[in-house]
């Protein structure tokens, strides 16, 4: 009888849990979030952070969610991530996408305003450092960098600018 083969059982018919899906989703939302909310360091971060939230979120189709513990804003993607003296560093800061090589020249010309960030430097991202930039070259790094993730139908819905 000991072909090598387990010999096998009757398969009984599963039965539904008494828990369905919906009140497992319910247990969890109700569960501590994995990434807690940072809490911010001071007045210079809560200034900052109400200034690129009214920028970000005049984009269309922008939102904003928290990740990681931090703000992030998306519109299909994440195209800005606010940086609160994250892991230690001196700095408030805005970590957004930038065209390839922009990354380079932006640190290597400005480094008292821009760096590379952790874990999405490497991707091409930039840090900027908020109370070093004035609010229109913020505005248009913002934009740059939403028109590189946002759905075609969002960019398409931006005011047109008159070049004259």
């Amino acid at each position: 009888m000991a072909t090598g083969k387990r010999a096998s059982k009757a398969k009984t018919p599963r039965t539904r849990s008494k828990r369905t899906s919906r009140a497992k989703a319910v247990a969890r939302d109700d569960a501590a979030p994995r990434h807690p909310l940072h809490p911010l360091s001071g007045a210079d971060a809560r200034r900052e952070l109400a200034r690129v939230r009214r920028l970000c979120l005049a984009l269309p189709e922008a939102t904003e969610k928290l990740a990681w513990g931090t703000p992030t804003w998306r519109a299909g993607k994440i195209f800005a991530m606010f940086a609160d003296h994250h892991h230690g560093t001196e700095h408030v800061a805005l970590w957004i996408p930038a065209p390839k090589g922009a990354q380079e020249i932006l640190v290597a010309s400005e480094p008292a305003r821009f760096f590379r960030p952790a874990y999405v430097g490497p991707s091409g991202w930039v840090g900027v450092i908020l109370t070093n930039i004035g609010d229109e070259r913020l505005k248009a790094m913002v934009l740059e960098a939403y028109r590189l993730v946002a759905p075609k139908r969002a960019i398409a819905r931006l005011p047109k600018v008159d070049d004259e």
